[in-house]
């Protein structure tokens, strides 16, 4: 692919996983010598992500004029996220500038009703090309929203590999007492967005009945609050709460295990990704992408959904056995570099711009 003109958008400045995984993607893009723009509709709530902001809300009248000046300027335009579809086609229709809208969580759970699945197909008919993390999302896109196959391309998420080095053990006690931890004890960690749907509580409840271990929670959300309450009763003195992050990097060194419980909504969460690059097992739900993820008794343990009881088990079994947990990290490590590092991600993402801007028309992507 010549070098392109990408304009690339995505909803807000939170540093989030499309948001994050967007500013990797340029700067992989702009190593393959394309000119890379990436801007955000509206500025976020708690920031992160340093990107130029189009207005003052996603979908303000203003915000949709800055987005069409700058398609204008682009070859093709890379969408990250739902409100990024309706404002992208809304520019399509005006600046004919193709667009790849990249659907990145569960459409089926985020678009329960007649009315939201319809706006969904409306935006998508625009898109030139879509994008999907996982083959049972990209079904789901065909069957219940009307995308043909010719259109659909599966693309796994991505991680730079300078930011996911295997962790130092040695220096894991170090890393928990600058946390707030106790040096000394198993650790596990759950990182990512305080709201309902990542299980984080479910972490929390785990700790009761595993008296010899601590909890790190990394991330900030709606939920914390009451997750702080929630860890006053069921682990007191053993979960610690840090807000977000701007470097992970020292949690996951303080880690013996991740925790992701997630009750849905999750596509491919890049942070089982990070955890595998740095060489530790995972512990998560058979939710959407997550399987492509973590290959049970391999790499980590998938668990029932909403089960603090299978949790614990599996929690338990990795923190006891250091020698296993070992094996399971570096597996994850293998197995993620080979599908997941940012540049082979790169790659693909190259080819299905340049489809999108020659209005090719092949067979879907596996």
């Amino acid at each position: 692919m010549a070098g392109r003109t990408v304009l690339q958008v995505i909803t807000d400045t939170d540093r989030r996983g499309a948001q994050v995984f967007a500013t990797d993607l340029h700067a992989a893009l702009e190593r393959r010598g394309h000119d890379v723009r990436t801007v955000a509709l509206a500025a976020g709530i708690v920031g992160g992500i340093d990107v130029p902001v189009l207005g003052p809300a996603r979908t303000h009248p203003s915000t949709l004029r800055a987005l069409r000046h700058d398609a204008r300027a682009a070859d093709v335009i890379a969408a990250h996220g739902s409100t990024t579809l309706w404002m992208c086609a809304a520019t399509r229709l005006v600046t004919r500038t193709p667009f790849v809208y990249r659907q990145i969580s569960d459409s089926s759970f985020w678009a329960p009703t007649w009315s939201r699945r319809a706006r969904v197909r409306a935006g998508l008919r625009l898109a030139s090309r879509v994008v999907t993390l996982w083959q049972g999302s990209a079904d789901v896109l065909h069957s219940t929203f009307g995308v043909p196959e010719t259109k659909l391309r599966i693309l796994p998420n991505g991680v730079p590999l300078e930011r996911a080095l295997p962790v130092d053990r040695t220096k894991a006690a170090d890393a928990r007492s600058r946390l707030g931890l106790d040096p000394g004890t198993p650790t596990v960690l759950a990182i990512g967005a305080l709201v309902p749907e990542k299980g984080v509580d479910l972490a929390i409840e785990a700790m009761r009945n595993l008296p010899g271990a601590q909890l790190l929670i990394v991330g900030d959300g709606p939920e914390r609050a009451r997750l702080e309450v929630l860890a006053g009763h069921a682990a007191p003195g053993r979960v610690v709460f840090t807000g977000s992050a701007d470097d992970p990097r020292p949690a996951f060194t303080a880690a013996d295990v991740v925790a992701l419980p997630s009750r849905g909504g999750d596509s491919m969460p890049a942070v089982l990704i990070e955890a595998g690059l740095m060489g530790l097992p995972v512990v998560a739900t058979p939710i959407q992408g997550i399987v492509e993820i973590v290959e049970p008794g391999t790499t980590g343990e998938l668990v029932a959904v909403d089960s603090v009881t299978e949790l614990r088990a599996a929690l338990a079994r990795t923190l006891e056995d250091r020698g296993r947990a070992a094996q399971l990290g570096a597996a994850a490590r293998a197995r993620c570099e080979a599908r997941f590092a940012i540049h082979v991600v790169a790659e693909q993402w190259e080819r299905v711009l340049e489809e999108a801007l020659s209005g090719s028309r092949g067979s879907r992507a596996r």
